[in-house]
């Protein structure tokens, strides 16, 4: 069972999110839940927990704060509720690395799907961390190699809006860039450009669903200047066009 720690600055508002969904039933457990904020960092500071739940509602931007400790301690998921769609709060969610984001009102099925993809993430971890942690003496360069790959992904995630290529990644973390495309690959099993191209959409999407953005801006967002490209390309990802994906979503909110 993956363990929960619900930030929430209201009593109630705890208690409706614990019976908001049959949590175990997803393989989750609310283990802890917290509202007075004097205990918070301290119960962030003493314990790991599987994933994070905060209701921005009630933080205000207490909960950035909240979400920086965290990610000074780990990198396991966080996910965030907020009264609605701004701008600026998913900038700054996005820049914490939050794994999902949910406005209010508070969509049950959007919940569900969120912790899923969330389930799915926390299992990736701990098949890589069991990579690491079994590998024979002698493995220093395997593991590096592993590393750098964190490393990689990490700088995509910090730079997506500019137009950048393994070879710019390459050169700034002094490493040849067959042989970082050809580690990237064996251990992800996608080429670095496969990679780049689902982290820009999976952003896009998240942008399309949560700002008010207009598309071409959105499209700058995640590093497309060509936006014909753009077009045919999250075209190609989710079968909709940007503009029938956002109404899609919108629909189904209303």
């Amino acid at each position: 069972m993956r363990r929960i720690l619900l930030i929430d600055a209201d009593q109630q508002s705890i208690e409706n999110l614990k019976r908001e969904i049959d949590w175990s039933y997803y393989g989750f457990i609310i283990q802890d839940s917290v509202f007075k904020m004097a205990d918070t960092l301290s119960i962030i500071k003493k314990n790991t927990y599987d994933l994070y739940l905060l209701n921005l509602r009630h933080l205000n931007t207490f909960g950035f704060e909240l979400c920086r400790q965290i990610r000074e301690k780990t990198s396991n998921p966080i996910l965030l509720i907020e009264g609605g769609k701004n701008f600026e709060m998913v900038q700054r969610a996005i820049s914490l690395q939050v794994n999902s984001y949910l406005p209010e009102p508070l969509n049950t099925e959007e919940l569900i799907e969120s912790l899923l993809n969330i389930k799915g993430v926390i299992e990736e971890n701990k098949t890589k961390t069991i990579t690491y942690t079994t590998k024979k003496p002698g493995s220093t360069q395997q593991n590096n190699a592993s590393n750098i790959i964190e490393v990689v992904k990490d700088y995509v995630e910090q730079c997506i809006h500019e137009n950048i290529t393994l070879k710019d990644i390459s050169n700034d973390l002094h490493y040849n860039s067959s042989y970082l495309g050809q580690k990237f690959k064996s251990q992800e099993n996608m080429t670095f450009n496969q990679y780049l191209l689902n982290r820009r959409m999976e952003k896009t999407k998240f942008l399309l669903r949560y700002t008010d953005l207009k598309i071409y801006e959105i499209a700058y967002q995640v590093g497309y200047t060509d936006l014909d490209w753009f077009y045919k390309k999250f075209k190609e990802h989710t079968g909709l066009s940007a503009s029938a994906y956002r109404y899609q979503f919108m629909i189904a909110l209303s």
